[in-house]
């Protein structure tokens, strides 16, 4: 099954926004060599469609997962409970860090689960978990 992804390269640290068709394998990999290197952000969506677009963006052991479900509407995945709801995590957006509270912070194991599980299914997650941002 391919899949169609942009994420960080692992040589510079920043984010090549230039989308690749491969196998989920391939997509997998690139994911480990940035796991190594503690911190990565990766799109992922479907070879034959446009939408949707999940996001995965990692740092260390926490991640922040968004669904982008058209060009005007981004949610982002309900935390697993996994930093304590006041706490602050920080991971790369794109190439800059941004703050999300422990409310939206998953595991990264689980967060990786579900991305793999929408390149396999199309499934996006647990339905009801996701918090639309307003635009």
């Amino acid at each position: 099954m391919s899949v169609v992804w942009a994420a960080t390269s692992p040589e510079s640290g920043l984010f090549h926004p230039v989308e690749r068709r491969s196998v989920v394998e391939d997509l997998s990999d690139r994911f480990n060599d940035l796991r190594s290197r503690g911190q990565g952000y990766v799109e992922v969506r479907s070879s034959n469609k446009e939408f949707p677009v999940l996001t995965l963006a990692f740092q260390d052991d926490h991640a922040v997962v968004h669904l982008m479900s058209d060009t005007e509407r981004i949610s982002l995945l309900v935390g697993d409970g996994t930093v304590p709801s006041g706490d602050e995590v920080e991971v790369p957006i794109m190439d800059d860090l941004a703050v999300f509270t422990g409310d939206f912070v998953l595991d990264i194991d689980r967060a990786w689960d579900l991305v793999h599980d929408f390149t396999q299914t199309r499934a996006i997650g647990p339905r009801g978990q996701w918090w639309e941002l307003t635009t």
